[in-house]
């Protein structure tokens, strides 16, 4: 699933093709998606200028001119493609804006997990998506003092606690990894027993690792792939994340893998404690 380096990536290279520009065709699926589409949304959509469209968390938001935010979720395996003229859409492109200029922009998804919404701005603090999440992790609030105070008393482990959704925005399985082998933090350990010595550690390297993604475009696995169809190249700087079997860069010792929760985990037992 695209976390919050691929969709910032994402949100920068829409940005010059949307910010200002007015919707003059859309398409819409006629299957939906993991929801149906919401009823209208040509009409609400058509003729509208768009707005500089923001992220929270995993989502994607676009603001247009009869103010409503137009949210856009890319799911297990959804990419945004970007044309500069109206494309021949694909069996599984179930979304797809026209902007004043000729240019596209196309949601595919060929799982079908993603979906895209549209509300009210005065709706975006009540939204039932966006109302529960927790801080940007790269934004002032996310600081060891209010890491501290979520890990109290918590019997889940450390790992389970940062891709919850509720404590904090965009982070998942991949920078979660990457995050606690950099902080030197085994992502079995109870989030209760992560002291400040260990959260000075672990906020930092989350945001290390998070703004590198970034810079990087992100990390290509199997789905994701940058708007202009560049691949993201933080896959070549995972140090833990996919290396099982293989040697620890730090100790040469051999990554171990595990399930957590469902997802995998990849860890060095030596390096991380």
């Amino acid at each position: 699933m695209p976390e919050l380096p691929e969709v910032e990536t994402v949100k920068r290279a829409i940005a010059p093709m949307t910010t200002g520009k007015r919707i003059t065709d859309i398409f819409v699926g006629s299957k939906g998606l993991r929801w149906p589409f919401p009823q209208s949304l040509e009409s609400a959509l058509k003729g509208k200028r768009c707005g500089t469209p923001t992220r929270r968390g995993k989502y994607i938001l676009i603001p247009v001119s009869n103010r409503q935010i137009l949210l856009i979720h890319l799911g297990m395996s959804g990419s945004i493609r970007i044309y500069t003229n109206r494309p021949n859409l694909q069996k599984h492109d179930h979304f797809a804006l026209g902007f004043e200029g000729g240019e596209w922009l196309v949601l595919c998804d060929p799982r079908r997990f993603g979906f895209v919404d549209l509300f009210c701005v005065s709706d975006i603090e009540s939204h039932w998506l966006l109302k529960n999440l927790g801080p940007e992790p790269l934004c002032e609030d996310f600081t060891v003092a209010y890491l501290m105070a979520q890990t109290a008393g918590k019997t889940c482990t450390i790992k389970s606690l940062l891709l919850d959704q509720t404590k904090v925005a965009g982070i998942g399985n991949i920078y979660a990894a990457e995050a606690l082998f950099m902080a030197g933090i085994s992502p079995k350990r109870q989030a209760k027993t992560i002291q400040r010595a260990r959260a000075e550690r672990l906020v930092p390297a989350i945001q290390s690792i998070l703004r590198k993604a970034i810079e990087a475009g992100g990390t290509s696995l199997r789905d994701h792939i940058q708007p202009g169809g560049e691949i993201g190249y933080f896959v070549q700087s995972l140090h833990i994340y996919g290396r099982s079997g293989e040697h620890c860069v730090k100790c040469g010792s051999i990554v171990k893998e595990i399930k957590q929760t469902g997802r995998t985990t990849f860890y060095c037992s030596l390096c991380q404690r």
